[in-house]
């Protein structure tokens, strides 16, 4: 417990806050340190302590804010920065947190959190070769580090190294066999096969007392995995089920608020809504959005795109989702905006994007998937952009989601029925867009490119308006980052068995089912909604 090291001095309430913080007792550690900051309100330690606390329930925007308070006031006050990284790092503001890290790595050089976190910014703005060496620095100088190899195992992967990444997260299973993570990652790989000494290693973990319930769940979808490879679908099942209950408990998440979201929506975005504002935004055609559920396609349809010589893939890009939301009364707020207004903030999202390029392509992708919801944001300030929604049956689409452990962002997938509301309202709303603007979005279906890869390749691209390319059908063969839960599959062909993997399980499925309605039985058409 190192927060008040800055200070110097231990008041008593400030030692009281400071173990309610270590004992996680948020709610007692606040009112101590707000009431001392009230007597002393320079006191670094204690605004530092503050800002952890607003990290940990996810107000990143104040904890910015104070840390940059207890730097401006302390400029020596190291971990002060250092946190200040780690907020900027959550708040996807990669090339902000470097700059902190630079200064702190001179101030702390033999602290390999930083390097480790350094090297993770430099992935997330795509300068994979910089984080690799950074990784490699660090493991020459301290080997014995598990979550370190770990993390440089997921870069690896990114880049295509893929039995360089084996190796890696082998080398932390052999440091701390209990570590979850690597040992899903290799899971996610889809291409490692466990052997029988992995599956006793794993259920061995799960037996150790003490055993943190993030450890737990991440074996247990690695376990999932195992045991599906074998046929085994009832004790595959079992450990799907369980990684997700346990997830869910960690995760807030309401499928009731999608739902008011999706109704709100499409009350708002009418047929004459849209026809009133045409002409505006920012009609730079450069981006390619691919969005939808996740484990729909989009990697595969970002790989075929990639690979024409026209279009730079970047990754799953957040700013969409931060500018729409910067109105507190999105989406109706919407209805307040200028035509300055629309430009700029479609300006802004190529400016803030451009980070992400590395090539002088005219067109790039993002492919967050959850951008289905701000489809019609997207247009109104980017009505150049192409947009391309990866759908793929519900039955398949979902149950792939729910053996699928996401680091982040998906907290709809830890529940059959969660799921299942969750791809009724991304298909209502879709079917609302389809409506009111006919032919704005292009549909592929994944089981299209399984059955008729050629026809359905050249339909994305007319639709992209690009000439047709072979290499877009040899996308396998591009080498190229990619950062998602895909990153092998894309780099072989398209093959059939992910279209059928869900059938073994699906004496388990009836809650999907159920709260997928009639959505099931008219896939690929959406059901017909009133306007």
């Amino acid at each position: 417990m190192d927060w008040m090291a800055a200070s110097g001095r231990y008041p008593p309430r400030l030692i009281a806050a400071a173990l309610a913080l270590h004992d996680n007792r948020l709610g007692e550690a606040e009112p101590l340190l707000k009431a001392h900051l009230k007597d002393d309100p320079f006191d670094v330690a204690a605004i530092r302590m503050l800002a952890e606390l607003a990290g940990r329930i996810g107000r990143y925007r104040d904890a910015e804010t104070l840390l940059r308070r207890a730097v401006e006031l302390s400029p020596a006050f190291t971990a002060a920065r250092a946190n200040l990284a780690l907020v900027l790092y959550r708040l996807n503001r990669p090339a902000e947190a470097i700059a902190e890290l630079n200064v702190v790595a001179t101030e702390d050089p033999d602290n390999p959190g930083h390097a480790n976190l350094q090297a993770a910014a430099f992935g997330r703005i795509g300068q994979f070769d910089e984080a690799i060496a950074l990784y490699e620095r660090v493991l020459a100088d301290a080997p014995e580090q598990p979550r370190v190899w770990m993390s440089y195992g997921h870069m690896l992967k990114t880049v295509g190294r893929q039995a360089d990444g084996v190796a890696a997260y082998r080398r932390a299973i052999t440091l701390l066999p209990t570590l979850g993570e690597a040992w899903w990652s290799l899971a996610n790989l889809k291409t490692v096969t466990f052997t029988e000494d992995d599956i006793a290693a794993m259920q061995a973990a799960l037996e150790q007392p003490g055993i943190s319930d993030e450890d737990r769940f991440h074996l247990d979808f690695a376990l999932g995995k195992a045991f599906e490879d074998r046929r085994q679908a009832e004790r595959a099942f079992a450990h799907y089920a369980a990684g997700n209950t346990l997830r869910r408990k960690h995760i807030s998440y309401s499928a009731d608020e999608i739902e008011v979201f999706v109704d709100r929506s499409i009350a708002l975005f009418t047929r004459e809504f849209f026809a009133t504002r045409a002409g505006q935004g920012f009609a730079a055609p450069d981006p390619i959005f691919i969005l939808g559920m996740p484990r729909a396609g989009s990697t595969l349809i970002e790989q075929i795109l990639s690979s024409h010589s026209q279009v730079e893939g970047t990754s799953e890009l957040p700013d969409i989702p931060a500018l729409a939301r910067r109105d507190a009364a999105y989406p109706e707020g919407l209805a307040t905006w200028s035509a300055e207004r629309l430009r700029d903030m479609g300006e802004e999202y190529l400016q803030r994007t451009r980070i992400q390029r590395r090539t002088d392509r005219p067109f790039f992708i993002d492919k967050l998937p959850n951008n289905w919801a701000h489809v019609p944001f997207i247009h109104l300030i980017l009505p150049g952009a192409r947009i391309i929604d990866a759908r793929r049956h519900p039955l398949g689409c979902c149950f792939s989601n729910f053996k699928q452990h996401f680091a982040r962002g998906q907290g709809f997938s830890y529940a059959l029925d969660d799921m299942g509301r969750y791809y009724r309202d991304y298909v209502r709303l879709m079917g609302h867009i389809d409506t009111v603007l006919p032919g704005r979005v292009h549909r592929v279906l994944y089981e299209d490119m399984v059955e008729d890869t050629e026809a359905t390749v050249r339909a994305l691209l007319a639709a992209c308006g690009l000439p047709f390319e072979p290499a877009c059908l040899a996308f396998h063969q591009t080498a190229r980052a990619v950062r998602t839960a895909s990153s092998e599959q894309v780099r072989q062909p398209i093959f059939r068995e992910g279209t059928e993997a869900w059938k073994p399980f699906e004496p388990w499925l009836s809650p999907l089912k159920q709260a997928l309605g009639d959505v099931l039985e008219s896939y690929p058409v959406a059901p017909v909604t009133t306007l």
